[in-house]
């Protein structure tokens, strides 16, 4: 049993001993933590949001939170099965002092997690989030007496997440209807199965083919969405039934697409392809975090606008898109994120985005991916023994490295002239996450080999 706390949350595998796993113990302690924590930053808002995705595990956990705030004495808006980003919505959307999402994202079925915002529907950063885990580590809370207990409302906040998204200036659902498309989505059983298809009709897409649409929290494949766990959806593309497939994580805020053949679009080009169709539209900059592509720095260069890259982590990303008022931004697992929306990864604005690109265009989508930069990206990883000295290590590589271009905001990203790698430790495992970037497979793997080669020399391996 697995359970890690984090500065966004606390998330593990249900069961278990009290610090071992998700079990009810800890769940009221981390919400109890969480609810003083908003307090003590907004005293005069007691209003929590709550929302989950679909997971087994997920009405045990909601009913312990939604009982926990009201303990503290909080106004709970608990709007049910919702996605991450619905929840981001409702929380600005209620004026609450926060949020909390009970998602395990990507993860299977066996995890969960608590998932904390602010009042701005975005997570904690660094010094809210820690002193969640100071609060909850010391048990520094206090629970309301009779008189002072909270409440439970009940709210469907979907109708409210739609119309945001149809409400923005850059989707275009005129053409998106008269585009005519065939659309091909797989929801990996759960809150995807009600927002997607709930999106495509308001869109006006008439013809839907739904896969793994029931929300029962039986993932009919590995939620991670790429590629080796799409094989279903795929052979449906393949088969000629759809112009476009998307898919979807549990928690709905990573976007991947397939294209009409049944070839991968690359989580990568999801942001890529949508930040080209905002910048076509809207000047401005871009971000994404260290690890992805070099892709949307081209697109946005030969848009006029300037690209900045941001640690890895959501919070980050949005930190550094504030900081230099990017128009569109995100993550290349998939992760768009659209401020005239909300500071929030989000796959329903990426939908809509990416239809009225593609109506706009008039070609398919696999035409559409040959636009763009081709790059391939390797995900590598170093294992790491109790003795290794991780900072040395990196200050061994920046060293060995140090006439290319380095930056040393999150771990060490090396750029060359062909190419970069990015070596971060993990915050959850013993290892060096390692990721590089080419023109193709083949030298992203070479170019990682090359730089884990002088990684073990240092190690002594």
């Amino acid at each position: 049993m697995s359970l890690v706390k984090s500065i966004s949350g606390i998330r593990g595998t249900i069961g278990g001993r009290v610090g071992e796993g998700l079990n009810p113990l800890d769940i009221v302690r981390f919400t109890a933590a969480y609810a003083t924590q908003r307090r003590r930053a907004i005293p005069d808002n007691r209003k929590i949001v709550v929302g989950r995705d679909a997971r087994i595990s997920g009405p045990m956990v909601d009913q312990l939170v939604s009982a926990t705030l009201c303990g503290m004495g909080c106004e709970v808006v608990n709007i049910g099965l919702a996605t991450t980003p619905t929840t981001e919505l409702a929380v600005t959307g209620e004026q609450a002092a926060g949020g909390i999402i009970l998602t395990a994202s990507h993860n299977p079925k066996q995890w969960n997690a608590l998932k904390l915002l602010n009042e701005q529907g975005e997570f904690l950063n660094d010094e809210e989030g820690k002193e969640v885990l100071r609060i909850a580590e010391a048990e520094d809370f206090l629970f309301a007496g009779v008189d002072e207990l909270g409440c439970i409302s009940r709210k469907d906040y979907l109708p409210y997440h739609i119309q945001n998204v149809l409400g923005l200036q850059l989707t275009d659902t005129e053409a998106i209807r008269k585009a005519g498309f065939r659309v091909a989505v797989d929801c990996v059983n759960s809150v995807g199965g009600i927002a997607i298809p709930a999106l495509l009709r308001a869109l006006g897409v008439e013809h839907i083919i739904e896969l793994n649409t029931e929300p029962t929290g039986q993932f009919a494949h590995n939620p991670e969405p790429i590629p080796q766990n799409l094989n279903q959806i795929s052979e449906l593309m393949r088969q000629g039934k759809a112009d476009v497939g998307f898919v979807v994580d549990p928690d709905v805020d990573r976007l991947a697409i397939v294209c009409e053949n049944g070839e991968m679009f690359v989580e990568e080009y999801t942001l890529v392809s949508v930040a080209d169709y905002v910048l076509s539209h809207t000047q401005g900059n871009t971000v994404s975090n260290l690890s992805s592509s070099r892709a949307l720095s081209d697109v946005t260069r030969s848009h006029g606008g300037t690209y900045s890259a941001s640690a890895v982590g959501e919070v980050n990303v949005v930190a550094e898109m504030k900081r230099t008022r990017a128009v569109i931004g995100g993550e290349g697992n998939g992760g768009v994120i659209y401020p005239a929306s909300h500071y929030g990864r989000d796959a329903l604005v990426g939908i809509a985005l990416f239809l009225s690109h593609l109506a706009h265009k008039g070609k398919t989508v696999s035409e559409l991916k040959k636009e763009y930069p081709q790059y391939s990206i390797s995900k590598n990883r170093i294992d790491l023994t109790p003795d290794t000295d991780v900072d040395g290590l990196l200050e061994a590589l920046k060293e060995k490295y140090k006439d290319e271009r380095l930056t040393t905001v999150d771990g060490v990203k090396i750029d060359f002239a062909d190419g970069w790698v990015h070596l971060r430790k993990s915050n959850t495992e013993p290892i060096i996450r390692v990721y590089s970037e080419a023109r193709d497979e083949a030298e992203a793997d070479q170019l990682a080999q090359r730089i884990i080669a002088d990684a073990k020399q240092y190690m002594g391996a």
